[in-house]
């Protein structure tokens, strides 16, 4: 199953979930048009290196403190398809999380979920000098967010069987979505060696963690947890479709 959509709409413009967008994709063109050495040395030199962070590994010429790149490495992606999946993941998810805080509060939260998330990632590996960069981490922390505000929530999903030419799409609460999301990032981060693997799995799951625990505090006080799901509307009017037999 593979999220293509929600039917949740909330008034409102989602304004940073876009902006977050353009600017990683925006990074991503920057990245793109370096030439293959510069591109490395630049997720080597602003992509969290877990053994620079902690002090175990020292980078020569380092261009930015460490830390720092807690941040700059969450806007940056390894290729196209990296992004294209972040990417869509936070369009489908990010607008009604953001809604539901605020801008203000969807911009902190989105960047201590990001850290949260490398941060787990790097106390697996300390000494590391394999370099984390995505904003898959941040969101992640979004959909632990989305997890509790919208547990009942639709998303669209698509279901890719064998052969291809049964391929469909259908609607699945996000509590079964995303919960198997997580359960799938768990299950390959025990199965995976951190260092050998090439997805930061322990990086999606704690940053998952960190969006379900920081939810209730980061959301507009009037905004509850555990949304009910929302009535489907269809077409009442005289000669629309009745039944499977219509």
């Amino acid at each position: 199953m593979f999220p293509i959509s929600d039917d949740n709409p909330e008034p409102g413009v989602p304004f940073v979930t876009w902006a977050i967008i353009a600017i990683c994709t925006g990074v991503f063109f920057l990245q793109a048009s370096l030439g293959p050495g510069e591109a490395e040395l630049a997720v080597y030199r602003f992509g969290l290196i877990p053994g620079v962070l902690f002090g175990t590994t020292e980078m020569t010429n380092a261009p930015v403190p460490a830390w720092t790149t807690l941040f700059s490495s969450m806007f940056m992606h390894g290729g196209f398809a990296h992004l294209a999946g972040n990417m869509l993941y936070l369009w489908i998810f990010g607008d009604n999380v953001e809604l539901a805080m605020g801008r203000v509060r969807f911009v902190l939260f989105y960047l201590v979920t990001g850290i949260a998330a490398a941060l787990t990632h790097s106390f697996f590996v300390p000494a590391s000098t394999v370099p984390l960069v995505g904003a898959s981490g941040a969101i992640s922390g979004v959909l632990g967010a989305y997890l509790l505000l919208y547990p009942r929530g639709r998303v669209r999903v698509l279901f890719l069987p064998f052969p291809i030419i049964l391929l469909r799409t259908f609607y699945v609460p996000a509590l079964v979505v995303l919960g198997l999301w997580f359960v799938i990032q768990v299950v390959s981060g025990l199965a995976s060696p951190v260092e050998e693997a090439g997805v930061a799995f322990w990086a999606h799951a704690g940053g998952f963690v960190a969006g379900m625990v920081l939810v209730p505090f980061f959301k507009r006080s009037g905004v509850p947890l555990f949304h009910p799901a929302r009535p489907r509307v269809f077409d009442g009017r005289t000669g629309a479709r009745r039944g499977p037999w219509g």
